[in-house]
């Protein structure tokens, strides 16, 4: 059964796709990006990473294989198992297999899995029908204005007085506003003085109505404001096991509440097998550092478990 066309749809919904007994393809998304050596953009995209510590069936792939094909879950595991061991031969005869829409497998010289994406193929669903472009680049021309400003003569002209006119009537001029100043000034003091003291009248017994209309009681107070905090998920959980026997979960249960993990009991799945794990997660980085820790401390088999429970 040729598995990697399965794997490729399951990468569209999912960050994480496992292949039991071989490893898991795990997925990041990558903002739109622009080259400004190249004057090229790319739209928002998943980026495909390969991880071989991951070996552990979730149950994602196999169920998903079984619903497609129209088949029972064991035949689907079989069919995995038997591809896995197609994979691993491909890799030891050739040194390299190739997983159409994925990308590239190969062995380096330490004998470890390199996994190298193809990166024509683009899992986001919000970027589909997005693809790249390069834009040309925009040449702008600056124009330069250089104005010429013209001289001109200036003509000045000057006018011829009777000097004996001139001084006559300013001296009458001089006179006038003198009598002027004299007269008109202590009236203008007494006119502006007047209309100062309506003023200040006027506003004060506008402010004297004011505080005699306040009040300082609320008559509707508002109601109390209620907030409610949204629960975070926690989607991702580190697994310690499925047991047959529900004893023996209960007791895997308790050893690891004594030890001090947040363990939780799932109830029995349609496997009829009743999980147990060690905590759970908010964000996949937050699990993965705790399965490694676990599996350094307490258990070398613990897997990660991604799902809404």
């Amino acid at each position: 059964m040729n598995i990697e066309h399965y794997i490729a749809q399951l990468l569209y919904r999912h960050q994480c796709v496992s292949v039991p007994g071989f490893g898991a393809f795990l997925t990041e998304i990558q903002s739109a990006k622009w080259v400004e050596s190249s004057h090229s953009f790319f739209p928002p995209k998943k980026l495909i990473s390969f991880n071989t510590n991951i070996k552990n069936n979730d149950g994602l792939l196999a169920n998903h294989i079984a619903n497609a094909e129209n088949t029972s879950y064991s035949y689907a595991v079989s069919a995995i198992q038997h591809e896995v061991l197609n994979w691993k031969k491909a890799i030891e005869q050739n040194g390299v297999l190739n997983l159409k829409n994925i990308g590239e497998l190969s062995s380096n010289t330490e004998g470890y899995v390199v996994f190298k994406p193809l990166d024509q193929h683009n899992y986001l669903p919000t970027s589909f029908g997005l693809s790249s472009f390069i834009s040309p680049l925009i040449k702008r021309e600056v124009i330069q204005q250089i104005e010429t400003i013209e001289e001109k003569e200036v003509f000045h002209f000057e006018p011829e007085y009777n000097n004996r006119s001139y001084l006559k009537y300013a001296a009458i001029f001089v006179l006038g506003i003198g009598l002027m100043g004299t007269v008109g000034y202590p009236l203008y003091q007494n006119e502006m003085a007047n209309q100062k003291t309506l003023v200040e009248k006027s506003v004060q017994k506008q402010v004297e109505t004011k505080i005699q209309e306040a009040t300082f009681f609320i008559q509707n107070p508002l109601p109390a404001v209620t907030l409610s905090i949204k629960e975070t998920k926690m989607s991702y959980h580190v697994m310690a096991g499925a047991f047959r026997e529900e004893r023996n979960a209960d007791k895997i249960f308790n050893r690891l509440s004594n030890l001090g993990y947040k363990a939780k009991r799932i109830p029995q799945n349609k496997h009829g097998l009743y999980p147990v794990l060690y905590g759970s997660y908010a964000t996949f980085s937050e699990a993965e550092q705790a399965k490694k820790e676990i599996q350094e401390k307490d258990n070398p088999e613990a897997w990660l478990l991604i799902e809404s429970l």
